[in-house]
């Protein structure tokens, strides 16, 4: 994948990740109001089969469209330019960033150490 999607390119795939596989009507189904043209959802749906990101099986003239990427996929690749362009490729810098915000809770606090040591022990076990 070349970049992230656009927030509308992420909302269909929300759906057809839900679906599995939709025809473009089950997609705007699944939409909430107000709900986006037939016309808008089967572009966006061509532009993502075009970044090889979905695929279809033609039923006569109706394409049933499913993804390619899946959710975690496509939200591990996420995760990992967020840290790349924002904390200099450091899950430190991260971890720094989000640690010493003032509006974390002392049990949150205690749940980012007890995942660290819990990680830690996973490491040495390996």
């Amino acid at each position: 994948m070349e970049k992230e999607l656009t927030r509308a390119e992420e909302q269909i795939m929300e759906h057809l990740w839900e679906l599995g596989e939709a025809f473009v009507k089950d997609i705007i189904e699944q939409m909430p109001e107000p709900k986006p043209a037939y016309t808008t959802v089967s572009t966006i749906i061509r532009i993502l089969e075009k970044k090889g990101i979905v695929d279809h099986k033609a039923y006569g003239n109706t394409y049933s469209y499913f993804p390619l990427l899946s959710r975690e996929q496509y939200t591990e690749y996420c995760a990992t330019n967020l840290v790349k362009r924002h904390f200099a490729d450091s899950l430190s810098n991260l971890v720094s960033f989000f640690t010493s915000k003032k509006n974390l809770s002392i049990a949150e606090l205690e749940e980012i150490q007890k995942l660290i040591k819990d990680q830690v022990a996973k490491k040495k076990k390996s």
